[in-house]
């Protein structure tokens, strides 16, 4: 890229010398003067140079930014709060979303996680409604989001966890709904804004928006969830879509059932919110446990004090 840009600074200029060099010439002869002086040509100054090579300057730097902001590499781990957008209306974001999506980058991958209007659609696939109906493809599976509207009114809808190739660029995703039959749509995740670390919060609990992402996509877990906090220590109550998880690790400490009745439920320390959490569940769903790696994300502006 540096190297193009830098072969369009140097052709631009020497174009102007050249031309500077061939009018100069042409005054040597007067017998090779055909030109009269409305036709003459004026040599470019000094000054028409440094604009001519600041405005070479400019569009090269313009053209190195545009390409940075579709490069997942240009992008720090952290969460951000991106737009998303759709081919279609039927396809689209919750309305309390105001048309966007919480992104993480983590390792140069990004995913951002998107909430629904309803229940309708009940998986994604990123590429084409062709290659999602091939035998073996790992379809996304649905989180179960609660949104709170307007008026007060709150409901269950689902949310997903997308995988982003670019920012700034449409990309394929397919979508299934409840009538059974595939769709094609192009979706495009734009303008990326970091979100920062809201104020450390005052002792008490809280409830705050959580999602997940990693795994197969299968479990989901309940969201907002419920945030102790202690003399700066944060405590987050995590409840399995499932109750085959028999034990959490944060930092390779393990931390075992909170409740032993319904879903999986644990209690788990957090370092901080807005930034990814690693952690690991054990399922015991398979023939044998196996540990699961996950990544949390807490909303801290979502974070709402709980009245005794």
């Amino acid at each position: 890229m540096k190297k193009n840009i830098c072969a369009v600074l140097a052709a631009g200029l020497a174009f102007v010398l050249l031309v500077s060099c061939g009018v100069q010439g042409s005054g040597s002869s007067a017998s090779d003067n055909s030109l009269s002086e409305s036709d003459s040509v004026s040599t470019p100054d000094s000054a028409s140079l440094s604009d001519l090579s600041s405005a070479l300057e400019d569009s090269a730097s313009d053209e190195v930014s545009s390409s940075s902001a579709s490069d997942p590499a240009a992008l720090a781990d952290g969460t951000y709060l991106a737009e998303f957008s759709t081919d279609s209306s039927m396809f689209r974001v919750n309305e309390t979303k105001d048309g966007k999506g919480t992104l993480t980058v983590k390792d140069g991958q990004m995913t951002i996680h998107i909430t629904l209007m309803s229940k309708k659609i009940l998986n994604l696939f990123p590429g084409t409604a062709e290659d999602a109906q091939k035998e073996g493809v790992a379809l996304l599976e649905p989180t179960v989001d609660t949104v709170t509207y307007s008026d007060g009114m709150s409901e269950e809808v689902f949310g997903f966890d997308v995988p982003v190739p670019v920012i700034g660029e449409e990309f394929d995703l397919a979508l299934i709904g409840t009538k059974g039959k595939w769709y094609d749509h192009k979706v495009c995740v734009k303008n990326p804004q970091a979100q920062e670390s809201g104020l450390p919060l005052a002792d008490g609990s809280y409830l705050c928006e959580v999602t997940l992402s990693g795994g197969t996509g299968k479990a989901s877990i309940e969201s907002p969830t419920v945030l102790h906090v202690k003399d700066g220590e944060i405590w987050a109550k995590i409840e399995w879509s499932s109750p085959n998880f028999d034990y959490m690790k944060v930092n390779d400490v393990r931390y075992d059932l909170a409740d032993t009745e319904g879903n999986s439920t644990f209690l788990i320390p957090i370092a901080a919110l807005d930034m990814p959490v690693d952690v690991i569940a054990d399922t015991v769903a398979m023939s044998t446990p196996h540990e699961v790696t996950y990544t949390l994300v807490f909303n801290s502006r979502s974070a709402a004090l709980l009245q005794d």
